[in-house]
């Protein structure tokens, strides 16, 4: 099944980029609204115990521990979507572009696949990417990643050979 196109503004890298490189090519901003959203639930649950406090023998330890738990979460889901896009050419992704452009063919000169080596079969892994490609959309749903080495990623692979 061929992978879905999308008339982008920005060059197309990866559809189903691996887990692993999608935090690779974190940008200090992705890092900002991870910590941001670290921060942001703790705060507000603080906020909101001190407009409506739910006693005054309250300890709020272990539900700020929590909170920062689940904003962590959070913030990484939303950092790795925000670099996702920029992987699907939905955002500006100049510096993604020529970071791939040298990967890449730094990897085609050491004689190593593009995308890493596979044990699975071919259907296995053409399933794998069908499973996760586009999945940081429904990131609200379930988190689910790209853990799987495969060749389906929906761009042309020639255009690391030149230069």
């Amino acid at each position: 099944m061929p992978v879905k196109t999308f008339n982008n503004e920005y060059p197309v890298i990866d559809t189903d980029p691996h887990f692993f490189r999608v935090v690779r090519y974190f940008r200090n901003s992705d890092y900002a609204a991870w910590a941001a959203g670290t921060a942001a639930a703790p705060g507000l649950l603080l906020a909101m115990e001190k407009t409506n406090p739910a006693g005054p023998a309250r300890n709020l330890r272990l539900p700020l521990r929590l909170a920062t738990i689940v904003g962590a979460f959070g913030g990484f889901l939303y950092a790795y979507q925000n670099s996702s896009l920029r992987f699907w050419g939905w955002t500006e992704n100049a510096q993604e572009v020529a970071k791939d452009q040298q990967e890449m063919q730094q990897r085609l000169k050491e004689g190593k696949s593009l995308y890493g080596d596979s044990m699975m079969p071919e259907h296995v892994q053409n399933e794998s990417s069908r499973n996760s490609r586009f999945a940081q959309l429904k990131f609200s749903a379930i988190p689910w990643f790209n853990l799987a080495n495969h060749n389906n990623h929906g761009v042309d692979t020639s255009k690391y050979e030149s230069s």
